[in-house]
């Protein structure tokens, strides 16, 4: 993680979270992009969910919560290093419905602050813990330019969801979707090399989230946004 966490401080500091670093991948070899999403990392699984996710050839978007962050800035490097986006997730995953705007606030402001503050850049996605929201919810993460997204496709990994079930909830990905999974699961991880092959297999590649849609997009050079 030392290595990994130095090269990250050289290249962190121009991203946003709505961008990955590396370079797009050849349009040719790609008829559609599908978003995979980790949420409420890092954590002592994250070494290994990235190393799982590198050698697999995918990108996705880890939705962090803010308390991890301040915790493990090195771990937020590494997750930039290894080309994936960076996103909020609140600071300690509460039921915001049920929260005051204040403190809805609050949540939001703090992860920004933790992420940018460990080289994360400015995150311009945010997920609601539990996917809860409302108009409130949304329009305080709007004030903190972040577009609210949510998930097509449920792993199940949150519920003890078998490897095999995860890899065949990502078979039912078509272009353009998100589908949620958590940066503690040892099946999601596991499930990682056969999710690739079945996007493979199907023409389908790892893509990024558009702040402005929300939506799967094809990663385009670093910098550059959709």
């Amino acid at each position: 993680m030392t290595a990994l966490a130095a090269g990250a401080l050289a290249v962190a500091g121009g991203l946003t979270a709505g961008s990955a670093p590396a370079q797009a991948a050849p349009a040719a070899a790609c008829t559609g992009y599908v978003a995979l999403t980790f949420d409420d990392g890092p954590s002592s699984s994250t070494p290994s969910l990235l190393d799982a996710l590198g050698q697999s050839g995918l990108r996705a978007t880890m939705f962090n919560q803010g308390q991890y962050a301040a915790a493990h800035p090195s771990l937020v490097r590494a997750q930039v290093v290894a080309g994936m986006q960076v996103a909020n997730h609140s600071y300690t995953h509460p039921h915001l419905t049920r929260l005051s705007q204040a403190q809805i606030d609050l949540e939001i402001a703090r992860t920004q602050q933790a992420i940018a503050g460990a080289g994360g850049g400015t995150p311009r996605l945010f997920r609601p813990p539990y996917g809860e929201t409302d108009a409130t919810v949304k329009a305080v993460a709007a004030r903190y330019g972040l577009t609210e997204v949510l998930w097509d496709v449920d792993s199940q990994d949150w519920n003890g969801a078998s490897t095999d079930a995860i890899v065949q909830a990502a078979s039912r990905l078509p272009d353009g979707q998100v589908m949620l999974m958590h940066d503690w699961s040892a099946n999601a991880r596991a499930a990682i090399p056969r999710i690739a092959r079945t996007l493979a297999s199907r023409g389908l590649c790892s893509g990024v989230i558009s702040p402005r849609t929300g939506r799967a997009v094809a990663p385009l050079a670093r910098g550059h946004t959709r």
